[in-house]
């Protein structure tokens, strides 16, 4: 069953449950789907890639108003978009820890064959794609650059 798919389905089950911080979180993420379905070459089809990249993004959106709700001292807004993050990474597939993450940025720099930070773009080309998903950008960045520097 494809990521659109599952999201259609669990919004049916939401609705049942009266559960509506998940089922506005449902419809938000289906709300997006749909938009690059019907946006101008998708041919309408989204494939579960697509699907991630777009979770990803809504994630980092829900963690940034967050962050920005809780400095402007507005607890109650940024519980609301806590909430809605806790059902959208429930999709999105697991993280790699740190290690994991320095594990395979390091096997990446080898194979490259990366020696100083000037080789960062050499490196952060090869590892966004290969670490597409299950890592945030971000998190590949400040990692390779550490590792590059040592």
């Amino acid at each position: 069953m494809s990521l659109f798919d599952q999201v259609s389905e669990d919004i049916k089950d939401a609705m049942r449950a009266k559960d509506k911080i998940r089922l506005e979180a449902l419809r938000g993420m289906k709300k997006e789907f749909i938009e690059a379905k019907t946006a101008k070459g998708a041919n309408d089809e989204l494939s579960d890639e697509t699907a991630i990249q777009i979770l990803q993004k809504m994630a980092k959106q829900r963690r940034d108003s967050a962050d920005v709700y809780t400095q402007q001292n507005r607890p109650d807004l940024a519980e609301k978009e806590q909430a809605e993050l806790v059902v959208i990474e429930s999709y999105l597939p697991k993280q790699l820890t740190q290690e994991e993450l320095d594990s395979k940025i390091s096997e990446i720099i080898s194979q490259v064959g990366a020696t100083s930070p000037a080789d960062m773009g050499k490196v952060m080309g090869v590892a966004t794609k290969a670490l597409a998903g299950v890592a945030a950008g971000k998190a590949i960045s400040e990692t390779v650059k550490r590792l590059l520097s040592k």
